[in-house]
């Protein structure tokens, strides 16, 4: 039997060889070269993790089975496998990751044709439902495989797209995962002084976790500090996110100010742009993107939904609360490795500090990172019940991506999160005051909702 809950709303995931076995991920693989037909090029990548090499097997088993062609890019981070998909011209991609979760999880992200994302309403939910059905083509004519080696023809890509303008000093954390394999080399070839910590790929991720937080970077902020460096940055396990320290080894940690930073220099060049953000940010993202004299366009949180909405209204740059950032030069992809260049350049231009520029920022009282565990079955209906109530109370709220409830001087905002067995609560006020009163209210909704 095959479990429901690895099919998330934008990916697959769960533990590798209980939730996740070799099988499912055949039938799974196999149902997406259903998906897209016969006879097209679907390109497969790994990143890291130990059960990466026996899922390859098993996605690529699945893939020939449907008639379709493999092109095999290795272990690579899944910006490269995204940028693959697109530069081969291929019908789609299945880049095998777990990005932060824990070293015994893995997962799959697939992508359709011109980079496009699969996920619920796009084709994951009929992906899982033949999955689930064992409603299975095999052709009788098996597709072949070839192998490609990307990292050449993205590193041209990206480092046409940086001008870094003086010299600077770097500190990379990699986190023993992929973005070790490439983002070093494309520092040095920019000019930069590079250091890097828990550079070689291990999925057993020895150093720490590979979900950068204020907890697994503290030696990345000692680092910094003592090589007198101008910025550090952490990547996750997958290298598609990424999260920055300053001069002064403060962990930035919120992805609204990092999209403020990004979002006013590419408005500077852009003005009148349209920049994306998730439901989770601060308001302080859209009221300085207005004064800009940008656009700001508010969706889901999600990968998929930011470069879905960034496709639509073509918009300039995106970012979600966690650090994921996304670029319209590399596709309205989320790419960790080229948001680090693209910091170099933006600091490289200045004479201000990395550490000046956030301290202009301006910042409300909040809590962005409140996990309440909860089953992966229950948590929906939780969300739901929180729904009814403000619904029935005559509450203003928006229905988005979860709840939200607005007041005079605050916000919160209850969803489920996408990828674990977890509602996450966020909360946002303009006095210190009220955002004690909010993050008791939060607290107490939810635990009479949960029972």
């Amino acid at each position: 039997m095959i479990s429901a809950h690895i099919f998330r709303a934008y990916d697959i995931r769960g533990v590798y060889d209980k939730d996740l076995t070799p099988e499912a991920v055949k039938k799974i693989a196999k149902a997406l070269g259903n998906f897209v037909g016969e006879r097209e090029r679907i390109v497969v990548g790994r990143d890291g993790r130990l059960s990466g090499d026996t899922l390859k097997d098993s996605v690529v088993k699945g893939i020939i089975a449907s008639g379709n062609d493999v092109i095999d890019v290795g272990m690579v981070p899944t910006p490269l496998l995204y940028f693959a998909s697109i530069s081969l011209r291929a019908q789609a991609g299945v880049m095998i990751t777990a990005s932060h979760n824990p070293p015994d999880w893995n997962g799959l992200k697939l992508v359709r044709e011109n980079g496009q994302f699969i996920f619920e309403g796009s084709g994951m939910e009929k992906i899982r439902e033949n999955v689930l059905a064992n409603n299975l083509f095999e052709s009788p004519q098996k597709g072949k495989v070839e192998t490609y080696e990307i990292f050449k023809d993205y590193s041209k890509f990206v480092l046409s797209k940086i001008d870094v303008k003086r010299k600077l000093r770097v500190v990379l954390d990699t986190a023993n995962g992929v973005a070790g394999l490439i983002a070093p080399q494309l520092f040095r070839k920019l000019g930069c002084e590079v250091i890097v910590l828990n550079e070689k790929v291990d999925g057993r991720f020895p150093a720490h976790l590979p979900e950068p937080n204020e907890e697994t970077l503290q030696e990345l902020s000692k680092e910094v500090v003592k090589q007198k460096a101008d910025f550090g940055a952490g990547f996750d396990g997958d290298g598609d996110r990424i999260i920055f320290v300053d001069d002064r080894g403060r962990i930035i940690t919120s992805g609204s100010t990092m999209i403020i930073l990004f979002a006013g220099e590419y408005l500077k060049k852009y003005p009148n742009s349209k920049v994306v953000f998730d439901i989770c940010c601060s308001d302080v993202v859209k009221e300085f993107i207005h004064a800009a004299n940008g656009i700001p366009i508010i969706t889901k949180v999600g990968h998929v939904f930011i470069k879905d909405k960034m496709l639509k209204e073509n918009a300039i740059f995106g970012g979600e609360y966690s650090n994921h950032l996304y670029f319209s030069e590399v596709f309205c992809f989320d790419d960790g490795i080229f948001a680090g260049l693209k910091m170099a350049e933006i600091l490289s231009k200045q004479e201000k500090k990395l550490s000046e520029l956030i301290d202009e920022v301006p910042k409300y009282f909040n809590k962005f990172d409140w996990n309440f565990s909860c089953p992966d079955e229950k948590k929906f209906g939780v969300i739901e019940k929180l729904k009814q109530k403000f619904l029935k109370e005559g509450l203003r709220l928006s229905e988005l991506d979860g709840v939200k409830l607005f007041f005079k001087d605050g916000w919160i905002l209850w969803r489920a999160s996408n990828t674990q067995p977890q509602i996450k609560v966020y909360v946002e006020a303009r006095s210190k005051e009220k955002f004690k009163e909010l993050c008791d209210y939060a607290q107490k909704e939810l635990e009479n909702a949960m029972g």
